[in-house]
C-alpha cells in the first residue's frame, strides 16, 4: 500500500454487518477512508426493517450502531443501489477494496405442494409490510380467521405475535399508519405454528417465547402429545443454558386449565408436525402434515399419520435467504456471496481481489449479533492483511488516475447522473421528522416514533427538499 494516501474502503450496506465491520476497520490502525453505501434512504438494515416494532430492547442496537455513525470517521450514503445507481466496475475504480454487507432480505424458498395458492405468503415479505420497508406494498390482505406459520424460530414467533396481537397494543411502537389500520381490520383469531422436531429442537430464544405468553388477551396453547425427548434432546437441554429455559417455559404452558384459557385470540405451537401440503380449491383452506417421531439423535421420521388443520393463510417463516449484487459471484444453492473467511472467490476458488463479504451474505441467515461482531473482525482482518501486504489498489491508482481515486470522485458521478443519495445528516432530519410525528399522536398511549414508509417523502425530508408530507 501506498502510504502518502489513505486506503479507500466501500461497504455496501449499512445494516449492522456493515456499520460494524466499519466500526473495526476505522480503529484498525489504517489510514483508511470509509464510505458506507445503503440502497435504501435510511441506515441501519434489518434492525430497522426485520424487527418486530413491539422489540424495543432489541431495537436498542440502534443506538449503538447510531454512535459509530455519529463520529463522523464513516460516511453513509444512502439511497444508493449497486446495479441501480452505481455499478461494481465504477466502485472498483475509486476503491481499493469493497466489502459486501447486504444481509438476507428474502424468504427461505420451501418446497412444498400448494405453495403456490392464493393466501401463501413469506414470512419476510409480511415483516417488512409491518416494518415499513418503502419497497414493499402499503397494503397487505389481511382475510383470514385461522393462520399457519410454517416455521420454529424467532421470526415465526414475531408473525404469530403481530398477526395475533391486539393493534391498539402495538400504538406504543413506531408501527407505521398503513400497517396499523390493515391490522386493526384482521379478523384473525387462531395463529397455527408448526415445527418437524420437538420442542428441544426449537429455535426460539428464551425471551422471545416469554415475551408470547405475556402478550394481553392472547392465549398460548400447547399440546401434550408433541412433548416427546429423545437422548439428542437430552443432550441439547444438558449442553445449552438457552435450550433448558425453552424447553421449561414450553413444559410450564403445558400445566394450564381450560379454564386458564380466556383470552380472545389463541397462538397454538404444534411440535413434531411436518408440513406436507397446503390444501384449497382456488385458495388456502388447510394445511397437512404428518406426525413425526424422535430418531435418537434430534432427527425425526414420518409415522405415517396425517393431520389437516383448516387456516386460510400459511406464512412460510423457514429462513431467510440474500439477493445477488449484480456483477458480484453469487451461490443461488447456499443464498451467500461465495468466499474464504470473507475473501470473495470466483467459480474456480481464487481470490478476487479486493473484494470481501461479512455479515449473512458471508455465512448465511445464522446467529445473532455476536456472531456478526466475530464475521467482521474475520473479514477486517483481511483486509488490513492484504492493505500491509500492498494488494490492494482501485482501478484509478493502477491506471494512473490517482485523482479520480476515493468516494469524492464517486459522490461526483451521482450528483452528475442525478441519484438523490442521502446522508448521515440527513438521518438525522428524518430521524427528527419521525419523532415529532410520534409527539403529534393525539392520544393514548405517548407515542414516541412514527415511522415513515414512503421512499420519494424519506428521501425528500432527508435531503431537506420540498415534499408533501406522504407517510406511507
Amino acid at each position: 500500500m501506498n502510504n502518502s494516501r489513505p486506503l479507500h474502503v466501500a461497504l455496501i450496506g449499512a445494516g449492522p454487518a456493515g456499520i460494524y465491520a466499519a466500526d473495526i476497520l476505522s480503529k484498525s490502525g489504517l489510514d483508511v477512508s470509509i464510505d458506507l453505501f445503503e440502497r435504501l434512504p435510511a441506515p441501519f438494515g434489518l434492525v430497522r426493517y426485520g424487527v418486530a416494532p413491539d422489540h424495543p430492547r432489541i431495537k436498542q442496537i440502534i443506538l449503538a450502531l447510531h454512535k459509530v455513525l455519529q463520529r463522523g470517521d464513516v460516511r453513509l450514503i444512502g439511497n444508493v443501489e449497486v446495479g441501480r445507481d452505481t455499478t461494481i466496475d465504477q466502485l472498483r475504480e475509486h476503491y481499493d477494496a469493497v466489502i459486501f454487507s447486504t444481509g438476507a432480505d428474502r424468504d427461505a424458498p420451501l418446497d412444498l405442494p400448494g405453495s403456490d395458492l392464493p393466501g401463501v405468503f413469506g414470512g419476510a415479505d409480511f415483516v417488512s409490510w409491518y416494518d415499513g420497508h418503502p419497497d414493499v406494498p402499503r397494503t397487505w390482505p389481511l382475510e383470514a380467521e385461522q393462520v399457519a406459520v410454517l416455521g420454529v424460530g424467532n421470526v415465526a414467533l414475531d408473525v404469530a405475535r403481530i398477526l395475533a396481537k391486539h393493534p391498539r397494543d402495538l400504538l406504543p411502537t413506531e408501527i407505521p399508519e398503513n400497517v396499523l389500520r390493515g391490522l386493526e381490520a384482521s379478523p384473525v383469531s387462531e395463529v397455527h405454528v408448526f415445527g418437524r422436531r420437538g420442542p428441544a429442537q426449537a429455535k426460539f430464544t428464551p425471551l422471545e417465547l416469554r415475551e408470547l405468553g405475556q402478550v394481553p388477551d392472547v392465549d398460548v396453547v400447547v399440546y401434550d402429545e408433541d412433548f416427546q425427548f429423545d437422548e439428542g434432546s437430552e443432550d441439547a437441554m444438558r449442553s445449552s443454558n438457552q435450550t433448558k429455559q425453552v424447553v421449561k417455559t414450553l413444559v410450564d404452558w403445558t400445566l394450564k386449565e381450560p379454564e386458564d384459557l380466556t383470552g380472545s385470540r389463541r397462538i397454538h405451537l404444534h411440535f413434531l408436525h411436518r408440513p406436507v401440503e397446503i390444501l384449497g380449491d382456488g385458495r388456502v383452506e388447510a394445511l397437512r402434515t404428518e406426525r413425526t417421531e424422535l430418531t435418537g439423535d434430534g432427527g425425526v421420521r414420518g409415522t405415517g399419520e396425517f393431520v389437516e388443520t383448516p387456516v386460510q393463510a400459511v406464512y412460510r417463516a423457514v429462513g431467510y435467504f440474500s439477493s445477488p449484487v449484480p456483477g458480484v459471484p453469487f451461490d443461488e444453492v447456499r443464498g451467500v456471496i461465495p468466499n474464504l473467511e470473507g475473501r470473495v472467490i470466483d467459480p474456480e476458488g481464487a481470490s478476487i481481489p479486493g473484494l470481501y463479504a461479512t455479515g449473512w451474505v458471508k455465512r448465511g441467515p445464522v446467529g445473532l449479533i455476536g456472531s456478526t461482531k466475530s464475521d467482521a473482525r474475520q473479514t477486517i482482518g483481511h483486509v488490513v492483511a492484504d492493505a500491509e501486504a500492498g494488494e490492494l489498489v482501485s482501478g484509478a491508482v493502477r491506471a494512473g488516475r490517482a485523482e479520480t481515486a476515493g468516494g469524492d470522485a464517486l459522490l461526483a458521478e451521482l450528483d452528475a447522473a442525478g441519484v438523490r443519495y442521502t446522508t448521515w445528516q440527513g438521518w438525522e432530519l428524518l430521524d427528527t421528522f419521525e419523532r415529532d410525528l410520534g409527539g403529534a399522536w393525539e392520544g393514548e398511549p405517548v407515542r414516541e416514533r412514527i415511522k415513515v414508509v414512503d421512499r420519494e417523502t424519506m428521501t425528500a425530508i432527508s435531503r431537506g427538499e420540498q415534499h408533501e408530507g406522504r407517510l406511507y
